[in-house]
């Protein structure tokens, strides 16, 4: 008599097909997942998501950090127009180079086009004459009542630096001294929509 063959049943055949076929679509499926856990555990990030400021972990809440406009009154964190404040925090004196810096940002928040009016530009620092003000506009100056900032501001007497603060009141990011101003206008676009 012969042997009969391991492999000739259909049926089983069959269900060994559909086993592996299930295997498949796991894998097509788990084996993504897997390798972007492994990247992410890495530290690998996407080309191009990268900030050029840096991310304040975990974000500062500001809501209670009072700050007087020149006008005398308070700013107000979460306004109605939902609006990202971009802090301008300079050295101990606002001199040639920290102005020229401030130009450099009204014109650059410029270039967003219609999303300009979602960021708001408010300088933190020493008083600046009323006509330069006027020909920084929109630039708001402002007082940090309680030194809230102090960390953040430049460290050159002529310097400047910056801070992002969400809509939501909190301090998201940081441009220490130096920063890139083409960073700074390729990160805004990602945030004020």
């Amino acid at each position: 008599m012969p042997e009969p063959s391991r492999n000739t049943d259909p049926a089983l055949a069959a269900r060994n097909r559909n086993r592996w076929m299930l295997i498949g679509v796991v894998a097509v499926f788990v084996v993504p997942m897997l390798i972007a856990f492994a990247l992410n555990f890495a530290g690998w990030e996407p080309k191009g998501s990268k900030a050029y400021g840096t991310l304040i972990n975990p974000p500062r809440q500001v809501d209670a950090m009072p700050v007087t406009m020149a006008g005398g009154d308070k700013l107000v964190w979460r306004n109605p127009q939902w609006q990202w404040t971009l802090l301008a925090l300079p050295g101990k004196n606002c001199a040639q180079q920290c102005r020229d810096a401030l130009a450099d940002l009204v014109r650059m928040r410029a270039t967003l086009g219609r999303n300009a009016e979602r960021l708001r530009l408010v300088y933190l620092g020493p008083s600046l004459p009323a006509e330069a003000l006027a020909a920084l506009a929109p630039l708001q100056a402002g007082s940090d009542d309680t030194n809230a900032f102090a960390d953040l501001h430049a460290r050159g007497d002529d310097g400047l630096a910056l801070a992002l603060v969400d809509p939501g009141g909190y301090l998201m990011m940081r441009y220490a001294e130096g920063y890139d101003l083409g960073g700074v206008r390729r990160d805004l676009p990602k945030v004020v929509k």
